[in-house]
C-alpha cells in the first residue's frame, strides 16, 4: 500500500512537471501551379535600335499562399510569472522534397548556399519572457521587415508580393551584400527585446545583431562589419494599427545597408484595408558615385468573402543611382488581386493573378538619354495550404 501510494505521487509530481512546459512540431506545406510570362523591350535611344525578349514558364513551385517550413518550438512555465522558450523553424520545398535555404553567419554573404540540407534559417531563437517584455536571442526576422510583411495583403508570398520585399531585396544585392538579400529580411546573431502587451496597444522592438569579425590585417573582413540595429515601435487597438520600422547593417567595404518603413492597416467590418511605405538605402563607398535608393508604396484590401477571403494590391517602386558618367531610373508598378477559400481551419485552396510594368531610363552626362527599358510580367497562381 505505501509502495503504491508513492508510486501515484511520484506519477502525480510527473504530471504536474510536465504541465509546465510543452514541445510542438508545426510546419506548412503550400504548393503553387505557376504561369509566368516575361515581356522586355530595350532601345537604344541614340543608335535608334530597339530589341524585344520574351519568356513564357510553367512549373509547380511552392509559397504561394504561405512559405513552407517544418519547425519545433516549446515554452518551459519558470513560474513567478516567467517562461522560456526556443523556436527552431526551417523552409523546405514540397515540389521536388529538397530541404534547406539560405542563412549567414556573418551579416554579409550568403555563406550557405540553398539546398545543401535542412537547417533552421527561417528562425533559430532562445527567449526568456515575464511582465517586463521579452528577450530573444539567435536568428530571427529584421525588425525593420515586419512593416513589410505585416501590412501586405499577400504575405509577402506568392505572385501577388508586395514590390516592397521585392525591391527592398534588389537594392541590398546591387549593393554588393550577396547573391540575395542577406540582412532584409532576417538577420543572424540577434538580441532583440520586446514590449510587454499591457501598454494599451502601443508595442515595440529593439534589436542588435553581430557580424562577429575579429581585427583584420585587410579591410575585407573590418571589425564590425556585419552589425546593425533595428528598431519597430506601433500602436493597435481596436480595428487600428500602424508602425515604423528601421534597420541599419554597417558594411566597410560595399557600403551601408538602412530600411525605414511605414505601415497600417484599418478594419472597417466589411474589408480592412493596408497600406506601406518605404525606403532602402545602400551608401556608396565609390568615389563619384551616388546612394543607390529605392523607395516605394502598397495600397492593399482584404475582404472576407464567406469561407474566404479576397486579397488586393496595387504598389509602385523607384530606384535611382548616379556616377560621374551618368545615372539611371527604374520604376515598377504592380497589380494584383486573389482568392482564398478556407475548406478548413488548416487547408485553404487559392488562386492570385498580378502584373508588373517596369521602365528603366539610363542617362549619361552630356548626352542626355540614351537608352531605355519597358518590361511587363504577368505572373498566375493557383494553389493548395495545409498547416499543422
Amino acid at each position: 500500500m505505501k509502495k503504491s501510494l508513492i508510486a501515484l505521487a511520484v506519477m502525480a509530481a510527473a504530471g504536474a512537471a510536465s504541465a509546465q512546459s510543452s514541445v510542438t512540431l508545426f510546419g506548412t506545406v503550400d504548393l503553387t501551379l505557376n504561369r509566368t510570362s516575361d515581356r522586355a523591350t530595350v532601345t537604344d535611344t541614340v543608335g535608334g535600335t530597339s530589341v524585344t525578349a520574351r519568356s513564357r514558364l510553367t512549373q509547380l513551385t511552392n509559397n504561394g499562399y504561405n512559405s513552407s517550413r517544418l519547425g519545433f518550438r516549446g515554452t518551459e512555465d519558470l513560474g513567478g510569472g516567467m517562461s522560456a522558450s526556443f523556436w527552431l523553424e526551417g523552409d523546405f520545398k514540397p515540389d521536388d522534397g529538397r530541404a534547406g535555404g539560405r542563412t549567414s553567419s556573418d551579416n554579409r554573404t550568403n555563406n550557405v548556399q540553398p539546398n545543401t540540407g535542412f537547417n533552421f534559417n527561417r528562425r533559430s531563437t532562445l527567449s526568456l519572457a515575464g511582465g517586463w517584455g521579452e528577450v530573444r536571442l539567435g536568428r530571427d526576422f529584421n525588425p525593420s521587415y515586419y512593416n513589410v510583411t505585416v501590412f501586405d495583403p499577400f504575405g509577402t508570398n506568392g505572385a501577388g508580393t508586395t514590390l516592397l520585399a521585392i525591391g527592398g531585396q534588389a537594392v541590398e544585392t546591387l549593393g554588393g551584400f550577396g547573391t540575395s538579400g542577406v540582412t532584409f529580411v532576417r538577420v543572424s546573431n540577434q538580441i532583440s527585446y520586446f514590449t510587454p502587451a499591457n501598454l494599451g496597444g502601443f508595442y515595440g522592438q529593439a534589436s542588435y545583431w553581430f557580424g562577429e569579425q575579429a581585427t583584420p590585417a585587410t579591410p575585407a573582413n573590418r571589425e564590425g562589419d556585419g552589425n546593425g540595429f533595428g528598431l519597430r515601435a506601433g500602436y493597435g487597438a481596436g480595428p487600428f494599427n500602424v508602425a515604423l520600422g528601421y534597420s541599419r547593417t554597417e558594411n566597410d567595404v560595399n557600403g551601408d545597408f538602412r530600411v525605414w518603413n511605414l505601415g497600417g492597416s484599418w478594419d472597417f467590418g466589411v474589408a480592412r484595408a493596408l497600406f506601406q511605405y518605404g525606403n532602402d538605402r545602400h551608401d556608396s563607398v565609390v568615389a563619384g558615385q551616388s546612394d543607390l535608393n529605392g523607395k516605394g508604396w502598397t495600397l492593399g484590401a482584404l475582404v472576407p468573402v464567406g469561407a474566404g477571403e479576397i486579397r488586393a494590391s496595387y504598389g509602385q517602386y523607384r530606384t535611382t543611382e548616379s556616377d560621374a558618367f551618368g545615372s539611371f531610373r527604374d520604376r515598377a508598378r504592380k497589380i494584383a488581386i486573389g482568392y482564398v477559400h478556407n475548406l478548413s481551419k488548416r487547408t485553404a485552396l487559392y488562386a492570385t493573378a498580378a502584373q508588373t510594368r517596369v521602365r528603366g531610363t539610363e542617362t549619361a552626362v552630356g548626352v542626355g538619354t540614351v537608352g531605355t527599358e519597358n518590361g511587363r510580367t504577368t505572373a498566375f497562381d493557383l494553389g493548395i495550404r495545409h498547416a499543422f
